[in-house]
């Protein structure tokens, strides 16, 4: 079953936030996890949106996704994300294939 890593950002130290950025794309390869969307404008259809960065990724199960967050080298750099951005993230459950 698949789960999906959703991040809404608010960018508040660009350099700060790029040092995470530079390495977070070589880190993510090593965990199978995919992309799904990385949006620095999305459109808002309801309510209100804070942010200036959304993002969604997949995972093909939550042991995945664990290893990755939990890892070391993953949290040698989520850091500079906390420090640079406001962040509210969620993992959500897919729905189970029939």
């Amino acid at each position: 079953m698949s789960y999906y890593f959703v991040a809404q950002i608010k960018i508040n130290d660009n350099a700060e936030y790029q040092k995470y950025i530079d390495k977070a794309g070589e880190i993510f390869e090593k965990f199978k996890g995919e992309y799904l969307s990385v949006d620095n404008a999305p459109k808002i259809i309801e309510g209100n949106w804070n942010y200036t960065r959304a993002v969604l990724i997949r995972f093909e199960n939550k042991n995945d996704f664990n290893n990755w967050y939990n890892s070391p080298e993953y949290q040698n750099i989520l850091m500079h994300r906390l420090h640079a951005a406001d962040c509210d993230t969620i993992l959500l459950k897919g729905l189970e294939n029939k």
